[in-house]
């Protein structure tokens, strides 16, 4: 009788091939990196810059007006706070960066929240306010712009009344 093709195993495992995995390797630690990077801070909160900071010395050519306040909620469910106004440049230099400090106060007229922030431009109105930084659209001298800032948290204690408005830096060119 005679028997079939019989099979024949190697003696010697097959080469395995470990390009695969150390791709597979070198995308898990970029995302790990990645994400550490992006949340490992951890939340920095709001800059605060001392109350009784000195105004910026070119801040007397930047009058603030027309404030206007409002609020809304975001998908998350929090509430933002917003204020817009107006700002004019009655210098003679191109103002390129306004850093603002805003004090809310509270019923007994303390400040309740001290928050610093870059002053950010209304670049469009519809269909959704959009804003840009001051550096990509420079304020000219005799030049005005409208403005937004933004505020993720409120105090509790704040008096709903408007908050003051200072500008603590200016930079210009």
């Amino acid at each position: 009788m005679s028997t079939g093709p019989q099979l024949v195993r190697p003696t010697t495992p097959p080469e395995r091939n470990w390009v695969p995995l150390a791709i597979a390797a070198g995308v898990v630690v970029t995302i790990v990196v990645v994400l550490i990077l992006v949340f490992g801070r951890g939340p920095s909160g709001p800059t605060v810059t001392p109350v009784n900071a000195p105004l910026d010395a070119y801040a007397a050519n930047l009058p603030i007006s027309n404030l206007q306040m409002s609020q809304s909620s975001n998908l998350a469910g929090n509430q933002l706070t917003y204020i817009d106004g107006h700002i004019a440049n009655t210098g003679n230099r191109t103002v390129t960066g306004v850093t603002v400090q805003v004090l809310f106060y509270n019923f007994n007229h303390q400040v309740t929240q001290n928050e610093t922030q870059a002053m950010r431009l209304i670049r469009m109105r519809q269909p959704y306010v959009d804003v840009e930084p001051v550096s990509a659209a420079p304020i000219r001298p005799g030049q005005s712009a409208d403005f937004r800032l933004i505020f993720e948290t409120v105090a509790q204690d704040w008096d709903n009344d408007y908050p003051q408005v200072r500008i603590v830096k200016v930079e210009t060119k």
